[in-house]
């Protein structure tokens, strides 16, 4: 849940033969500086570099940015590397501060300053419960057991986990949103995150679907950035904080995700470019993954126009951006915006393959001012 809400015109593409580098989820950080803290109360010494398994089978060594052992407690923190991600938690410090518990008191996790509390139903984690996701809450059990195992102690560990400054780079993330209150989230499925995939946006996305359901909402919106959310806030003023998605790109992870798991209705706002992607059936709309087609805008022009989308046609495909060519049929009183909303909407409907939920559409320019909308 890292990323923040960008305009509607952010392109952040790379030169597809760049080589990219992987990173590490704070889920791994968080196991490799458990795992670090815990060795150094069983036997004295901080292993430095510290080596865990991943689910998948991999095994990193993470150097330890800190680490301090007094009396019963003993503390290592880690720096996690993102790799090329453009993730806000890239260089975050995390921090597990280890201590036994009572006999038979069983792996305890805490929040500590900078991890967030769960305040909303829906996510993974129960309320009340620190924001620590179940896959890297599972790596360290894990851990802990092997290495109590090891040294003949039950695994009876109190497991506080914090990052530094975590309170304010959760401001940039969906966690407010969500109800995750005072911090960040401990996150990762596999402990590898894999550059400009995504995964994180599209599990917020999810997550957030999630705790509109737990709390009955019956509609949501999704929107590509944050001109178009403004657009949609002003005109559904009755719904809450929780029913705006920050869907950015990725129409098709929003779309697929309720088709499993339904909400009655769903608004999708954007841009005219990103939407005209859409209407064209692409679930990316990410500039560096998909293209307007200026055919497929010339051919609509003649559809709804045919004499006038004709003698345009040329001009059409000669033109350089999308919002050229809404500008040109709008001087020629066509309609563009109102057709590419009915065709987005038809191709939501299409991802949607007869779930219980009713697309609708809204299309902005970029000053934010509502061009065309449908329903």
């Amino acid at each position: 849940m890292g990323f923040n809400l960008g305009d509607d015109s952010t392109d952040g593409s790379r030169d597809k033969g760049e080589s990219l580098r992987r990173g590490w989820t704070t889920g791994a950080c968080a196991t490799a500086a458990t795992k670090a803290a815990l060795t150094a109360l069983l036997t004295g010494d901080f292993p430095d570099p510290v080596t865990i398994t991943l689910p998948k089978g991999e095994t990193p060594a993470f150097a330890l940015n800190r680490a301090e052992r007094t009396g019963d407690r003993a503390m290592a923190a880690i720096i996690k590397d993102a790799g090329d991600d453009p993730d806000v938690t890239h260089l975050a410090e995390i921090v597990a501060t280890i201590c036994f518990g009572a006999p038979g008191s069983g792996i305890v996790f805490r929040a500590g300053p900078g991890v967030g509390t769960v305040t909303r139903e829906g996510l993974p984690i129960g309320v009340g419960e620190p924001a620590i996701n179940p896959v890297p809450r599972q790596m360290m059990r894990d851990v802990v057991t092997a290495l109590c195992g090891e040294y003949g102690r039950s695994a009876d560990v109190q497991i506080t986990l914090s990052v530094t400054d975590g309170e304010a780079l959760a401001t940039e993330t969906w966690n407010p949103r969500l109800g995750i209150l005072g911090g960040l989230s401990i996150l990762g499925t596999t402990g590898i995150v894999h550059p400009f995939s995504c995964s994180a946006w599209i599990h917020s996305i999810h997550r957030g679907i999630d705790v509109a359901r737990a709390a009955g909402l019956d509609h949501v919106v999704g929107a590509t950035g944050s001109a178009s959310e403004n657009a949609a806030r002003a005109l559904h003023p009755e719904l809450p904080e929780i029913a705006y998605l920050d869907m950015g790109d990725f129409a098709g992870g929003l779309l697929k995700y309720l088709r499993a798991h339904p909400v009655p209705h769903v608004t999708i706002a954007g841009g005219f470019a990103k939407l005209t992607k859409l209407a064209q059936g692409a679930m990316d709309l990410h500039s560096g993954r998909s293209q307007v087609d200026f055919a497929f805008l010339a051919g609509l022009a003649e559809t709804i126009a045919p004499e006038r989308g004709a003698a345009l046609r040329e001009t059409i495909l000669g033109a350089n951006t999308a919002k050229a060519v809404l500008d040109l049929c709008a001087a020629e009183n066509i309609d563009l915006a109102d057709a590419i909303a009915v065709r987005a909407q038809g191709s939501a409907a299409a991802i949607l393959r007869g779930a219980p939920v009713v697309p609708h559409i809204i299309v902005v320019d970029r000053a934010g001012g509502v061009v065309a909308r449908t329903g």
